[in-house]
């Protein structure tokens, strides 16, 4: 035997699918996309699908797509909505594992490194972590938004606990799970589709991993739009009767406003 045949084999990383839509994205897609390419994690592809924007969003990413070999542009033909374009990064997605970053958010550079080693630690099929909220201007807002350890179908179900920035899950176990076409909250959904056709809890790493980008006109910020939305993923995304969806309601807003509201905690910046 010689030497070469004694070294240890090396181990190959894992393709990352990141799946970003863009929709007049000009004044944060840089900040989200430079947040990738510092990765410590090398081995990921970049999937952007521009909605129809009407600003400098798409000469933004052409430069960017013209420098790196491994993002990658898709446009829509007409403005569809976030479920779409996400839908479309999934079916063009080549990777063992599936993440989504939104085009206002950023990660921190180990973000990938961490998760993939603690999904295959683990032998996780999804995961998500806890996560920093900042300003528009990309100012800390001091507020770390916590990851619960595990995760059930059930549990979710009562409200959305996933930072869809921060959840990741394994296409070589579950195959490709996609986004039902609403237009609001539909990350809600991919995440139940996830856990449910897993079979196990989604799996929180405690350490915090991006930033959050608080937007004043977001869904999360106006507490009557999040309420009608999510009415309308028990209603019309998972099918239940009206009697049933307004029973989860219910739960929703205890779970909302009660249990995950003591998950944002105060983060001392002495």
């Amino acid at each position: 035997m010689s030497l070469r045949d004694k070294k240890k084999p090396i181990k190959v990383k894992s393709l990352v699918s990141i799946i970003t839509p863009l929709y007049n994205s000009e004044a944060f897609i840089e900040d989200t996309i430079n947040s990738v390419l510092h990765q410590t994690y090398t081995n990921w592809e970049l999937i952007l699908i521009d909605d129809c924007s009407t600003d400098n969003t798409i000469a933004i990413a052409e430069k960017l797509v013209s420098k790196y070999t491994n993002i990658k542009l898709l446009k829509n033909q007409i403005n569809s909505g976030a479920a779409v374009s996400r839908n479309k990064g999934i079916h063009e997605a080549n990777g063992h594992f599936i993440a989504f970053l939104d085009a206002d958010d950023v990660w921190k550079p180990n973000k990938l490194d961490v998760q993939v080693n603690f999904m295959q630690t683990n032998n996780c099929d999804v995961s998500f972590s806890s996560y920093e909220q900042i300003n528009e201007a990309g100012q800390p807002l001091n507020k770390l938004v916590k990851a619960l350890p595990s995760l059930s179908y059930n549990k979710y179900l009562k409200t959305n606990y996933i930072g869809n920035l921060t959840g990741m899950y394994n296409t070589s176990s579950l195959g490709k799970i996609t986004s039902p076409n609403l237009r609001k909250r539909q990350d809600w959904l991919l995440w139940l589709a996830a856990i449910k056709t897993s079979g196990k809890p989604a799996l929180g790493i405690q350490e915090s991993l991006a930033f959050y980008r608080v937007r004043a006109n977001s869904i999360s910020s106006n507490k009557l739009e999040m309420l009608k939305y999510n009415y309308l993923v028990y209603k019309k995304g998972l099918g239940f009767s009206t009697l049933k969806s307004l029973y989860r309601m219910i739960l929703f807003i205890w779970e909302q406003f009660f249990v995950k509201s003591k998950l944002i905690v105060s983060i001392d910046k002495k």
